[in-house]
């Protein structure tokens, strides 16, 4: 294990989100609009902070009062005081942006711990040393002593996020396990409640088993609410345990959310905004997903807003288990030139969905043309930036109602710029190519997987009533021509039902729909590329995605045999599969660089791609969906699985090939936002510099009105859930 993955290196990159011409484009009553929905955002995104770990409030507490009383500069002189260099001073400086960017001390993108890389001692020295320490040496030095142990700790369990031995998740109490889990969705699936807004707390009377099912809401009493009468609330026996549902999970900063939304509820464009605003607030208020469901439904139907936003329990990929979401809010805005190239590939979409390698039977009775708009974020609010959405992830929503998709173009403009003196593992013949058309390849990617890839395919589907979505008397298995045999029932979802591996599968089947199309000329006259560009970017994008498969060996954990991050698994199990086909496709061999240590090549024959690499896409997306499709739960995990493991055997020895890549890795960048006041009526809009003070000072000044109140709150839910971590 190379110790180098658990700091951020001193000279990680860092850059800041330009969004101000975009925001200066805005209306007054867009900017309105746009600011108290970034409000709301930035308020909800606080709860990523308990959901990551025990520890992670209480470090963002213990540095915001430091910065609060002095911006980084100004604590400097403190730091030298205290006997930091001025690396150590840099590397407490990344860690705060770090915990900041990831809200939480571990990698957004990785799950992986991050500690200080600075000797604890020296830490402490700053602590107090600064003017924070001076003004409340009590409130400090208790601060200080709740967090100073996990801050450092890399013991087995705390090195990631995980379940029971393999890791940490504050979705669960710590005495929680898989079965634990797995009982708790039995438990859901009978009362028909969702667990995107849930948390898991297990404990034990009188010998026998109580879980406490906890859901985030502004309201804490337990009644039902007038006309919704969705959520069970109180006591339910089931088979042998107790399980009590309540609300209030993150009540403080639920009722922030709320109080912004119904502020931009004056703002809205339209009826379909109010609607949504005023169902995503019964829901934050309340604790229900079915209100938020009906939320994302006014949300689809807004189709090609100026101020584009969602907010709430949206993504589960950091649940161990994938059943719930992680607290997200973004607000962005248009951009307008980009989203004309996405306007057209959604037109062609009914040309394109029938080339995708499986039966018709297999595909959406009616394609819902979804709105795909490429967007400049003003505000995300959560763990982490990605660079394209689709959602709701509702899959009865997406699958009879719509979706939307997003490509976020000022992140794209950064995220994957690369230099390079910093690309690992190509040909040097490669680089220069790669660098050309890594960002336009990337864009036909991104397009192509958000919505041809999550946009397409048909689930299989016996609703309580015993009515079936697809003809049981004429659909056959095209992999083994027999009749279908398996279906989702009653309230099964995807995820419920694929749980741990499902959103690495998806996304596995969104990337290889991505690779599968990007060969057809349409789609690349569409963005632009014709003859020998369009070439270059179909090589470019293979290229990007067989390195990509070995880079993810990074976010494999090998002692407790687990993979960290969604996809990155789906793109290695790509490279497994575009390995296996052979004839000379794909080449990977270990070799020894220039400086001395071990090194890595991996090569793509561009001859190849439109034959052997097509027929082997081909083959596999085609299984990847039959297994969806049909709830094949066992063969989809067979499947999956078996090209997810790594292993010394073999051709390749993955596990040495991962302590390469350890070796070689460079951290993924951290952006830095902007930050909307309101100033005599009218919304001004403060940019940061695009460096690790740049983003502290970002995070200081994000909440000027109430900063001690909230983090009051903060550090109240933490230690009333202290002795769950046990």
């Amino acid at each position: 294990m190379v110790d180098s993955q658990y700091y951020l290196p001193n000279d990680i990159g860092i850059s800041a989100l330009d969004c101000r011409e975009a925001f200066r484009l805005l209306s007054p009553k867009e900017q309105m609009y746009a600011h108290y929905l970034s409000r709301a955002s930035w308020y909800g995104g606080l709860i990523v902070l308990i959901q990551t770990s025990p520890e992670s409030a209480n470090i963002y507490v213990l540095l915001q009062k430091m910065f609060r009383a002095q911006a980084p500069p100004q604590l400097e002189a403190a730091a030298t005081a205290a006997g930091l260099s001025a690396e150590e001073y840099q590397a407490f400086l990344v860690y705060a942006a770090g915990l900041y960017a990831n809200m939480g001390n571990y990698k957004s993108f990785g799950d992986t711990k991050f500690i200080p890389n600075l000797p604890k001692e020296k830490f402490k020295a700053l602590v107090w040393e600064s003017l924070a320490f001076k003004q409340s040496p009590g409130d400090m030095e208790a601060l200080w002593g709740c967090c100073c142990e996990s801050l450092y700790s890399l013991e087995d369990k705390q090195k990631q996020l995980g379940l029971g031995e393999k890791g940490i998740s504050a979705y669960f109490s710590g005495n929680c396990c898989l079965e634990d889990a797995e009982f708790a969705q039995k438990f859901l699936d009978s009362k028909n409640l969702s667990a995107y807004n849930t948390r898991l707390f297990k404990t034990e009377v009188d010998g026998k088993r109580c879980y406490e099912v906890r859901l985030a809401s502004a309201k804490k009493d337990n009644c039902a609410v007038e006309g919704k009468s969705e959520v069970c609330f109180g006591k339910h026996e089931f088979e042998d345990a107790v399980f009590f549902v309540k609300r209030g999970d993150y009540a403080f900063l639920m009722e922030k959310v709320c109080q912004n939304l119904e502020k931009a509820k004056d703002y809205a464009a339209n009826d379909n905004q109010k609607r949504m605003l005023e169902e995503y607030i019964h829901s934050f208020a309340c604790g229900s997903v079915e209100a938020h469901k009906e939320g994302s439904r006014y949300w689809i139907k807004d189709k090609g807003p100026i101020v584009e936003s969602y907010i709430g329990f949206i993504e589960s990929y950091r649940d161990p288990f994938g059943s719930r979401g992680e607290f997200e809010g973004f607000v962005a805005v248009v951009n307008k030139a980009m989203s004309a190239r996405f306007a057209q590939l959604v037109n062609s979409a009914e040309v394109l969905l029938p080339e995708l390698p499986w039966p018709p039977a297999f595909e959406k009775d009616r394609f819902l043309k979804p709105d795909f708009t490429s967007l400049d974020v003003l505000t995300f609010a959560g763990s982490g930036i990605p660079a394209g959405i689709n959602i709701p992830n509702y899959d009865d929503i997406r699958q009879t109602e719509g979706f939307k998709n997003v490509s976020l173009g000022n992140v794209l403009a950064v995220a994957y710029a690369t230099q390079k003196d910093k690309l690992t593992f190509l040909e040097e013949s490669d680089k220069d190519l790669y660098i050309k058309w890594k960002g336009p390849s990337f864009e036909v990617q991104v397009g192509l997987h958000e919505l041809l890839g999550h946009g397409s395919g048909k689930l299989f589907v016996q609703d309580d009533k015993g009515k079936f979505n697809f003809d049981q008397s004429a659909v056959r298995n095209p992999e083994t021509g027999e009749l279908i045999s398996s279906w989702y029932k009653g309230s099964e979802t995807w995820d419920s039902k694929f749980s741990t591996i499902a959103s690495s599968y998806e996304e596995c089947r969104a990337e290889c729909v991505g690779l599968y199309l990007c060969l057809n000329k349409q789609v690349l006259s569409i963005f632009g590329h014709e003859g020998e560009d369009a070439e270059e970017v179909v090589y470019v994008n293979w290229l990007t995605m067989v390195r990509a498969g070995l880079l993810g060996l990074e976010f494999y954990t090998s002692e407790s045999k687990s993979w960290r991050q969604a996809h990155m698994q789906a793109r290695f199990v790509i490279l497994r599969v575009l390995l296996e086909a052979g004839e000379g496709l794909v080449g990977l061999k270990e070799c020894t660089g220039a400086d001395g240590r071990p090194d890595a090549v991996i090569t793509l024959d561009r001859s190849k791609i439109h034959t052997v690499g097509k027929s082997a896409i081909q083959r596999f997306l085609c299984r990847l969906q039959v297994h969806k499709s049909t709830a094949d739960v066992e063969g989809g995990r067979a499947l999956y699985e078996g090209y997810s493991a790594v292993t010394a055997d073999g051709t390749h020895n993955f596990l040495r090939l991962r302590e390469t890549v350890l070796l070689r890795k460079e951290a993924r960048k951290m952006f830095v936002q902007a930050n909307t006041y309101i100033k005599d009526d009218a919304v001004e809009l403060v940019e940061y510099e695009g460096s690790a003070a740049g983003l502290i000072q970002s995070f200081v000044e994000r909440f000027p009105d109430d900063a001690e109140k909230v983090e009051a709150q903060l550090l109240e839910m933490t230690c009333m859930d202290s002795s769950c971590w046990c």
